[in-house]
């Protein structure tokens, strides 16, 4: 398309005011495009922005409009030469288009509740297909020289399209998509369960990305090819030549988290990073934009934005009708419809067409005489052209200096005809009776008899046949096959424990919060000659909260231009530094950008076959509350490295208040199964958690990461008992026991004894609070508990051993802790309650629990008086103590037990 002439594209565009002077207004259009003609585009373009500069300077208010008309961007005369064979790619598309189509049906036809999606791949199998034979590559090898591999993020609703490429290309059997969505059942038939989406953990061999949650895939799609930017300017691997690729869907631009990097990728320049956004217009209801045009309003955001749009919106069949589109009445016409109008002639035959969209008026009537209403019907939109869109990729491949948006034209259902295509219902889609079966399989001209294509037969061709060896010749000489996951890496030695955090062993009373001691530990760290390049510290604009305006200096923060300007405080030793080898990243107020990069740097091991280590610090409030489903994403991606929740619990952040406290971040961690969390009271139960979890991730390269809540408050830091570092890692550890004074019994608690449990901040109130109580005669134990999640589990597992048949079950960790003390239990946490009633199954029996927790919303105070509220100061755990061994410390029923996931993959 794009063959139009100057006169066609410089009419009066619909709804413009009404020119008051056409013949000056034809005397400027002259002489523009006679400079165009002699001088060329450079000089025209000067032109044009000397003449905005202009406007601008008078006031005029007026601004150039960002939508260009609604033509394919790549016109006719720019298009490359197709490299490949039209018409065997077109036959394998069509291929695989079955394929895909007869999984799902069967699929669905068997058990009816499997679900599965048709639609969306059906208008995305070209844009596929061409991404698969000329520009996605795979991962060569590791050495010096290979190439790594481009990243592509698949559209979730199109997995089928990739699972039936896949079968074609021998990676998946008959039998593996006869076992679509059904994991479970597949081994006992030999087969393997393909997921319903992208998922890494399930397929941990096959796809690279979790795209699933809408979103989550585009936002991670930037902060990955920035990423990459960011190890080729460290020195540590080299990726130009790589591409990231993803194809999203329409609907899905309308989730914040798609669009909140945008100027992001535009202000780094990521011109490794193309997008193409599958505008089919219908979403799951309905149509994206039925009274507008998404295509446009994608490309009024993304230019303004500081993106590269290409759009794709007709095939090839359309250019002869642009070209004796002499006056515009086309593209006025195109422009001038709206999308749901637009579904509608997507829904309907060609007959339809003639009558109510070139039957508008006789221009149009005109330019589709000689058309049969069947060459109506197959008039194609941009996306299902292959040779428009790979004039649009490599247009896009070849761009510089820009992230490129490819905006593609398509139908939902494309194919599927009277059984969906166009219509409102057609995501849903998953049975098609035989007469739409024989209708598909005529469409694309299928070698399929109509037994086979009612009986949803699988077809593959021939191994020497000439679509199975261009199809492989292709994929060789890109590198191999996609989607393909790879953890091959070089394992990281750590340094040993002392030479980083003896100080925190051995803290002999010293005052500090666990914060500052992580950050001691890190720079530290950051040293080491091995380990240390490989660290990546990411803070989203809170490295002065938590005391690591010192890293500044030390590693510098990263900027892709370096620093262009003499910081305010320069002359500070904390000075802020940004450079191009800067190593920390500092992304600003973005939690959703700090995760996507933590994201990135903790799957490097996958991805780019480099193990890097990120450690991201933030307020604790704002992680798993606001971007869970990115952590989520990051755990189905099999992530390795640290989240540390900063300023954690919900009293420790005196005078912030509701929305800056956290209370429930242990709890949603304890869901997620690859994650081990831990709030450790002192600095020495940290380091043993750090240089453990360092060790899993990069030594012992284990897919699980770690979230490690840290204190702001300063209190006398404990050494480290002696043999506690195994309890420290397994949940909890007999931190100190308290005798009481004989001398001062009360009559009524004497020789009365009591176990409380701490965690975290609220460990120094129960420590408190057994001073208390022993002055009052009672014994105590104290335990310090550093993880209720990881004491859940491993009960769980005891209890799954039993379950399973095991007569004598080793037993939990935390019933073998409290066999060793007395009384009743009395646990406290700066979390909400249900954190340690987590373990409630595992107290041994006939002992009192209690717990104690901050439940409601936050509150603006002091430390003090913030534990008072909540019940979780000392005097609340001892008053507590008081009543428990007043009532007996045993004879009263237990709770219901709360049961977690047991982690045994993972364990």
């Amino acid at each position: 398309m794009n063959a139009l002439t100057p006169h066609a594209l410089l009419q009066q565009a619909p709804g413009a005011p009404l020119d008051a002077d056409p013949e000056e207004t034809a005397e400027w259009r002259d002489a523009f495009l006679a400079l165009v003609a002699t001088e060329g585009p450079e000089r025209a373009r000067h032109m044009l922005q000397e003449l905005v500069r202009v406007a601008r300077a008078q006031r005029i208010g007026w601004q150039p409009d960002l939508n260009t008309p609604y033509v394919n961007t790549v016109a006719v005369q720019d298009q490359p030469v197709f490299p490949g064979d039209l018409a065997i790619e077109e036959r394998v598309a069509s291929i695989v288009r079955w394929n895909a189509l007869a999984m799902v049906v069967r699929a669905n036809q068997a058990y009816g509740e499997l679900g599965g999606h048709i639609a969306s791949y059906a208008s995305a199998a070209d844009l596929f297909e061409s991404g698969f034979n000329h520009f996605f590559r795979a991962r060569e090898g590791l050495g010096e020289g290979q190439h790594r591999g481009d990243l592509v993020f698949f559209q979730p609703h199109s997995a089928p399209g990739v699972y039936a490429r896949a079968f074609l290309e021998g990676r998946l059997s008959e039998q593996d998509l006869m076992h679509y969505r059904q994991e479970l059942t597949a081994p006992g038939a030999g087969a393997q369960g393909l997921s319903s989406y992208p998922h890494p953990w399930l397929m941990p061999d096959f796809w690279q990305f979790p795209t699933g949650s809408m979103g989550i895939g585009p936002i991670s799609s930037i902060y990955h090819a920035r990423f990459m930017r960011y190890l080729t300017h460290r020195n540590l691997l080299n990726c130009a030549g790589r591409k990231v690729w993803g194809v999203f869907g329409d609907g899905e631009m309308d989730e914040p988290e798609s669009m909140s990097a945008l100027t992001l990728a535009a202000r780094e320049g990521l011109d490794n990073l193309v997008w193409v956004v599958n505008c089919n217009l219908q979403r799951l209801d309905g149509p994206v934009r039925g009274n507008g045009r998404i295509i446009d309003e994608l490309e009024r955001l993304f230019a303004g934005a500081g993106w590269n749009v290409v759009k794709l919106v007709w095939g090839s069949d359309w250019d002869g009708l642009f070209a004796r589109d002499l006056t515009g009445a086309l593209v006025r016409t195109l422009e001038g419809t709206v999308d749901g109008q637009m579904q509608t002639f997507a829904a309907k035959d060609g007959r339809f067409n003639r009558d109510n969209f070139f039957g508008q008026n006789p221009e149009l009537a005109a330019l589709a005489q000689g058309m049969t209403d069947e060459q109506i019907d197959r008039l194609k939109r941009g996306g299902h052209d292959l040779v428009k869109i790979h004039a649009a990729y490599a247009a896009a491949a070849a761009h510089k200096g820009q992230p490129t948006v490819i905006l593609a034209h398509t139908k939902k259902g494309y194919g599927m005809g009277t059984a969906g295509q166009g219509k409102m219902t057609t995501h849903s889609q998953k049975k098609l009776d035989e007469t739409d079966l024989i209708e598909f399989r005529n469409r694309f001209n299928l070698p399929l008899t109509d037994e086979q294509a009612t009986s949803l037969a699988f077809f593959k061709p021939a191994e020497d046949s000439s679509e199975m060896r261009y199809l492989r010749s292709h994929r060789d000489a890109l590198g191999g096959y996609l989607p393909r996951r790879e953890t091959a890496c070089d394992a990281l030695p750590v340094p040993s424990i002392d030479s980083y955090a003896q100080f925190a062993l051995q803290a002999d009373g010293k005052e500090m919060s666990t914060t500052m001691a992580f950050v001691r530990m890190l720079g530290t760290l950051l040293k080491d000659a091995t380990l240390g390049p490989r660290i990546v510290p990411i803070v989203a604009d809170e490295a002065r909260t938590f005391g690591m305006a010192n890293l500044f200096k030390q590693v510098g923060i990263y900027s892709s231009v370096g620093q262009r300007y003499a910081p305010e405080d320069i002359g500070s030793v904390l000075s802020y530094r940004e450079a191009l080898d800067g190593q920390i990243l500092e992304e600003g107020i973005s939690e959703a950008g700090a995760i996507a990069s933590w994201t990135a740097a903790a799957t490097s091991y996958s991805v780019h076959g480099l193990a890097m280590l990120p450690f991201y610090i933030y307020y604790s409030m704002f992680g798993f509350q606001r971007v869970g489903d990115a952590i989520w994403a990051a755990a189905d991606q099999r992530a390795r490295g640290f989240l540390l929740g900063a300023t954690s619990g919900r009293t420790t952040l005196g005078g912030e208040g509701l929305q800056h406290q956290d209370g429930s971040s242990h709890l949603v961690a304890a869901t997620i199964p690859n994650c081990k969390a831990y709030d450790p009271a002192y600095a020495g139960e940290m380091a043993v958690i750090i240089d453990a979890g360092m060790r899993e991730m990069v030594t012992e390269q284990r897919d699980v990461f770690y979230y490690v809540t840290l204190m702001n408050e300063n209190y006398a830091q404990h050494d480290l008992p002696a043999g506690a570092a195994e309890g420290v890692l397994r949940g909890c550890y007999v931190f100190r026991s308290y005798s009481g004074n004989m001398h001062q019994r009360d009559s009524e608690i004497s020789s009365k004894s009591v176990t409380l449990m701490g965690s975290g901040a609220i460990l120094t109130e129960v420590v408190k609070a057994a001073e208390q109580l022993a002055s009052e005669g009672v014994d105590v134990t104290v335990l310090s508990v550093t993880s209720w999640s990881e004491l859940a589990r491993d009960g769980v597992a005891c209890e799954q051993s039993w379950l399973a048949g095991d007569a004598q079950p080793a037993p939990a960790w935390l019933t073998q802790q409290l066999a060793t003390t007395r009384g009743p239990v009395i646990a406290a946490t700066d979390y909400v309650r249900a954190v340690p009633e987590t373990v409630r199954a595992f107290i041994p029996e006939g002992r009192k629990y209690i717990t104690l927790g901050t439940d409601g919303f936050g509150r603006s105070d002091t430390r003090a008086a913030l534990r008072q509220f909540f019940g979780v100061d000392a005097a609340s755990v001892a008053q507590a103590a008081r009543r428990a061994l007043a009532d007996g410390c045993g004879g009263r029923a237990q709770a219901p037990a709360v049961v977690l996931p047991c982690l045994r993959s993972v364990a």
